[in-house]
């Protein structure tokens, strides 16, 4: 019986151990690469996806989004959109029907997104209103993760440089791990969901609501 929280205290997240993809990085920094990248991840039947961008830390319009992520269970692509823009072979994979795609706070992705390119994706699931039936109220991926799993996910790389002309190793496994992490967490909510194997503690009260 797994045991979760409708509001996980996030001062309890640091002492938690840290979880990381453990898999293969591929950054994609040609169209021909991302071709090839595409074609495989077409042949599953979901990934999970995340976006980062170049954080503004001035007054102004924000910077259009410089990476995608894409990962399977063990393997994660990391597309460099600020070197090669969005090219149509990636906007295949937002529109395939075949391929779900797996993310949180995706209507944010997608809304960006469409600003390097128009496009309708479809076959998509926001783990923010997949997990409501749970009964959770926390959505940030680093709580859900918490609750899910007891561990937690480093965000010391969010406020990097994502345009920079070579990404540290930390930024790429920060960058596949938030996209696979939206993967195992599909996977597990799937499970609960089914089995109805799990307990809600309640943690705010009618009262906490209302105030």
């Amino acid at each position: 019986m797994k045991i979760l929280v409708d509001k996980y205290d996030k001062k309890a997240i640091p002492g938690l151990p840290v979880d990381r993809f453990e898999g293969r990085i591929v950054v994609i920094q040609s169209e021909g690469e991302a071709r090839r990248a595409v074609d495989y991840l077409l042949r599953f039947p979901r990934v999970g996806i995340d976006t980062e961008t170049r954080p503004n830390f001035k007054p102004g319009p924000m910077h259009p989004v410089a990476l995608l992520q894409v990962s399977t269970p063990d393997k994660c692509f990391l597309f460099r959109l600020n070197q090669i823009g969005l090219p149509d072979c990636i906007v295949r994979l937002f529109t395939d029907e075949g391929t779900q795609k797996i993310g949180l706070s995706l209507q944010d992705d997608w809304s960006q997104l469409r600003k390097r390119k128009d496009f309708q994706p479809v076959n998509y699931v926001e783990l923010q209103d997949y997990v409501k039936p749970i009964g959770i109220i926390d959505m940030s991926l680093q709580k859900l993760y918490a609750n899910f799993f007891g561990k937690k996910i480093s965000k010391n790389q969010r406020l990097s440089n994502w345009e920079a002309d070579v990404l540290s190793e930390a930024q790429k496994v920060y960058a596949a791990t938030d996209a696979w992490a939206c993967l195992r967490l599909y996977a597990e909510i799937t499970e609960l969901l089914s089995t109805r194997n799990y307990e809600l503690k309640r943690t705010i009260t009618d009262a906490d609501t209302v105030s």
